[in-house]
């Protein structure tokens, strides 16, 4: 779906409509019956808060906040909340589901739509002229999914950093680098990869992440282990990206993207390995078992499709390594299954179909450490797949880091979506050089929208190029 990948200036009266929403919305709406701060419960226990500004102009953002604490939330930080109420931009959000997992999905969705309708009947005066949903990581799943089924209720969506190729990949493309990991790292041995939704779950998960980073820090001292660390890193999709620098090691050097790859994924204060266990478990105790596999998974052809295969081949010959054997005895060894009522689970809750009911706008760091920014690649084609690839449109920011964005280049996104639903075309708006352009007028910080790139395909997708379970 190359349409996506957008070119080119934007013109100056699109440029001027989109800085002037605000100020034109402003005109035609009435006040808001009251501004402020204000709080609810729904039924089921879900905390809601919203802030409507003095000056609302209509428009209505629903935040989905990501994987954590199950405490509400209408912004993604401090400084974008306090720019959008001064745009007039009235904010609502809900914590989700007290009662349930952190992976919040079984209700999320509803809980989202159950806090607009309370919002709408207890703090505006009716309807919102304009619904924009909105969410980050996990949460931009959730706003990816309202996308989906929100018609007449949202009128488009602005999902960043989001997981938007879906739960059941997540779990994949993890279970296939941890696989790796343990397997070439520690031939022999019993590394617990899976099944962590039992009350020990998560000192379970706590325990198999410090085993897989002692095995990757020993592994790092030789030219064979960061061979096939290389390997394992590229089944999890790791960016290239080391966090120290200002740009991804180049393709040229492969032992730099491997060090970049290593350093991200197990080294500095915050362990990735640690938080894909974490997570694991939190997704295992929601789905009620297991929803990942290896069985049946040919992995000579999961890494012939990944954009690190040429890292991978070059680290593995100048070790002396044969690839093709590693790749042979990880596809002969792999026997994980899944618990069956568990994918359908994830699969009925955590997956998108590709189809929208409303114009969306997806935002992605380059370099994002924790989902990476080929997901974006999955979901495009999906999203194409299904017809609906003209309500789409994909921006990327040339920076590190997971949901790295400044306040200017998110709001820079929803105003470009804020035009879209308005006028009922793109124009220019969501080009790199019009986000650009935007975020830089309105003095909130950097704008980094990369021109001229597209990722690298979804390492170990499944879905369009492989099936689930049961379905081979």
């Amino acid at each position: 779906m190359r349409s996506l990948k957008v070119r080119g200036g934007m013109c100056a009266l699109a440029v001027t409509a989109a800085l002037a929403f605000t100020g034109t919305a402003q005109a035609r709406v009435t006040t808001a019956a009251s501004s402020g701060h204000f709080t609810g419960t729904l039924a089921n226990g879900t905390a809601w808060i919203a802030d409507v500004p003095a000056n609302w102009n209509g428009a209505l953002l629903l935040y989905s906040h990501g994987f954590g604490p199950l405490t509400a939330a209408d912004a993604p930080d401090p400084n974008t909340q306090a720019a959008l109420l001064a745009r007039g931009y009235a904010l609502a959000g809900s914590s989700y589901d007290p009662n349930g997992s952190e992976w919040a999905l079984d209700t999320a969705v509803s809980d989202q739509f159950g806090t607009l309708r309370a919002v709408e009947e207890t703090v505006l005066p009716g309807r919102p002229r304009q619904v924009l949903a909105f969410g980050t990581s996990m949460g931009g799943l959730v706003s990816a999914l309202e996308a989906q089924d929100g018609a007449d209720r949202i009128n488009g969506a602005l999902t960043t950093c989001g997981i938007v190729a879906g739960g059941i990949n997540l779990n994949e493309y993890q279970l296939h680098g941890e696989y790796a990991l343990a397997q070439l790292l520690l031939p022999g041995q019993q590394v617990q990869l899976v099944n962590f939704g039992g009350p020990d779950g998560a000192s379970e998960a706590a325990a198999t992440a410090a085993t897989l980073q002692a095995a990757a820090a020993q592994a790092q001292t030789t030219a064979a282990g960061r061979a096939r660390l290389a390997l394992a890193l590229a089944f999890l999709n790791t960016a290239t990206w080391d966090p120290s620098a200002t740009a991804p090691a180049p393709a040229s050097d492969p032992a730099a993207q491997e060090a970049a790859q290593y350093d991200l994924e197990f080294t500095g204060s915050f362990s990735i390995i640690g938080f894909i266990e974490a997570g694991r478990a939190s997704i295992d105790q929601a789905d009620g078992g297991s929803a990942n596999w290896t069985a049946g998974v040919n992995f000579a052809n999961v890494l012939a499709r990944s954009p690190y295969r040429k890292e991978v081949t070059a680290l593995y010959q100048s070790a002396g390594l044969s690839l093709g054997a590693d790749l042979a005895d990880l596809t002969q060894n792999a026997n994980i299954t899944a618990n069956p009522a568990a994918v359908r689970s994830l699969e009925q809750s955590s997956v998108p179909t590709g189809r929208l009911a409303v114009p969306e706008l997806d935002l992605h760091t380059i370099g994002d450490n924790l989902v990476p920014v080929q997901m974006e690649n999955f979901y495009a084609r999906q999203v194409g797949a299904v017809g609906d690839g003209s309500l789409l449109r994909q921006a990327f920011v040339a920076s590190f880091g997971h949901c790295n964005f400044s306040p200017a280049e998110l709001v820079a996104g929803v105003l470009a979506l804020s035009h879209r639903v308005s006028t009922g075309h793109w124009d220019q708006v969501a080009d790199p050089s019009s986000l650009n352009q935007v975020a830089s007028s309105l003095n909130l910080g950097a704008a980094q929208f990369a021109d001229d790139y597209y990722p690298g395909s979804l390492t170990g997708a499944v879905g369009l190029s492989r099936p689930r379970p049961g379905r081979h």
